[in-house]
């Protein structure tokens, strides 16, 4: 399910339901808000409200990063020159270190920028390369580690403390 950056509550019920028609035959689901430049616990608060509008009873885990999902994806650097295609490459990448990560002006920026530095790519196959950012960052989501670099930011710490509660509570 997929929560619009629209920040207001009404926004948030209608487009849940448009996106997740088949969202009553699951005991749980995931969903992700960006807390950008507002407190982190208002976000699980209109996760919450919104999810027990929509579907009352369902499990939910709120996933709530500091500023943007992609804040998460630049720790890990070895992961991101995986992802460029370029393992063993030594352009300097000068990433944020630990909690700098959550402070950065437009962390997607970042990150797009930073993989294409670490492909290397010139000229029109780095115009192809940077076109599938999309397929990118979910390849990094997908490697990340969950006991990497990223298990330092208190964000990531309250999402893995939320979904051990949610799998705690679907096992009872």
């Amino acid at each position: 399910m997929r929560v619009p950056h629209d920040p207001g509550l009404p926004e948030l019920a209608g487009p849940c339901q448009a996106n997740s028609p088949d969202i009553t035959q699951s005991s749980s689901v995931v969903v992700q808000r960006d807390a950008d430049r507002g407190p982190a616990q208002d976000r699980r608060n209109e996760i919450a409200e919104a999810v027990h509008a929509e579907w009352p009873g369902l499990q939910h885990v709120a996933v709530v990063p500091v500023r943007m999902l992609e804040a998460w994806l630049l720790l890990d650097e070895a992961c991101l020159r995986q992802v460029a295609e370029n393992p063993r490459g030594r352009v300097g990448l000068d990433l944020p270190k630990g909690t700098a990560a959550e402070r950065v002006a437009d962390p997607k920026q970042l990150l797009k920028d930073s993989l294409a530095r670490a492909s290397e790519y010139k000229g029109r196959r780095l115009i192809q390369f940077q076109k599938r950012f999309s397929q990118h960052r979910l390849r990094m989501l997908e490697l990340l580690d969950p006991d990497g670099p990223v298990a330092c930011l208190p964000s990531w710490q309250h999402f893995v403390e939320d979904l051990n509660e949610a799998f705690d509570s679907l096992r009872q």
